[in-house]
């Protein structure tokens, strides 16, 4: 009986043990933003910061394809992220995210993405980056903001759903605590203030005159992150200066550039480049990839770590 008992105790504590271990690993690394003050702090420049790590797209993974939720989540059970998505519009005026203007690339789906109406997308489904047809179907933006919320940081990029609509979609989701806009010219950043003055951005500020083209409109640096381009290059300092002085964190974007590096070792090399350079914020389709490169570079005492969490 003693033995018996004292096995099965044994085998009970093995059992807790797995499904502890099996449910750490399925648990999110998530951002805890509960106001649009809390995502102003958590983007602000100070020089005690987190290095952080922006998905593009959500990440290239085999199995996951981009701009959905699946493969949100496949990267958050590796490292705190936050994503840049692409709403898109159907013909009957649903936000979707699609990065391409056409199906074809993506989706099981041929032809342009405005043709077709939202109930007529839910035959088709995502194609990963290399082509593999998975199960899961094109999802809205309402579907994935409402995914998002306590968990992480979505970041709209301006394809063709006009900014009126973005702004009405957000205002609709109570979202300015998690939700940003990316905006390539200052004018398109005064709109989304006029609408909610608590709108934060993710703004193109490539060069000096850029930047104070954004001052003179009165943008808060405080409110936006600056995408400064995709390399590592002496005019990047410049920028930094400017940026982090005026309380704003500069993002450099290897998708197009350091991502196409043919190995694992080169790519590694070069988002440390990026990290040392000084950016503040990585961008990438390996999201994982970058996480696990750079670990060496996320300073543990930062105020900022009070933000990240796991659920």
């Amino acid at each position: 009986m003693k033995k018996s008992f004292l096995f099965s105790a044994l085998t009970g504590l093995f059992l807790f043990g797995t499904i502890h271990a099996v449910n750490g690993q399925d648990k999110l690394n998530v951002l805890k933003l509960k106001s649009a003050k809390d995502l102003h702090a958590f983007f602000k420049y100070t020089g005690n910061d987190v290095l952080l790590i922006a998905g593009h797209r959500g990440g290239m993974v085999k199995g996951f394809p981009e701009n959905s939720i699946a493969t949100f989540e496949n990267t958050l059970k590796h490292t705190p992220a936050f994503f840049e998505i692409d709403p898109r519009l159907t013909k009957d005026s649903v936000m979707v995210l699609m990065h391409d203007a056409t199906l074809d690339r993506t989706t099981t789906g041929k032809g342009k993405l405005s043709d077709y109406t939202y109930a007529e997308l839910k035959k088709f489904r995502l194609k990963d980056a290399e082509g593999n047809v998975t199960d899961f179907p094109i999802p809205t933006l309402s579907e994935v903001i409402e995914w998002g919320r306590g968990k992480t940081i979505l970041n709209l990029d301006h394809k063709d759903v006009p900014l009126e609509m973005t702004a009405a979609l957000v205002r609709k989701h109570k979202a300015d605590s998690y939700v940003m806009m990316t905006v390539h010219k200052p004018e398109e950043a005064i709109f989304y203030l006029k609408d909610n003055p608590n709108s934060t951005f993710s703004a193109f500020i490539k060069t000096k005159a850029e930047f104070e083209s954004y001052q003179k409109a009165g943008v808060p640096f405080t409110q936006l992150i600056a995408y400064i381009g995709p390399l590592v290059k002496p005019e990047n300092q410049e920028l930094y200066n400017l940026l982090n002085g005026a309380g704003a964190m500069a993002m450099i974007s290897a998708a197009s550039s350091y991502d196409k590096l043919k190995s694992a070792e080169e790519r590694k090399a070069a988002y440390i480049s990026i990290a040392n350079d000084g950016a503040s914020i990585i961008e990438s389709d390996y999201p994982i990839e970058l996480a696990e490169a750079v670990k060496g570079f996320i300073k543990k005492d930062s105020p900022k770590q009070k933000f990240f969490g796991k659920k």
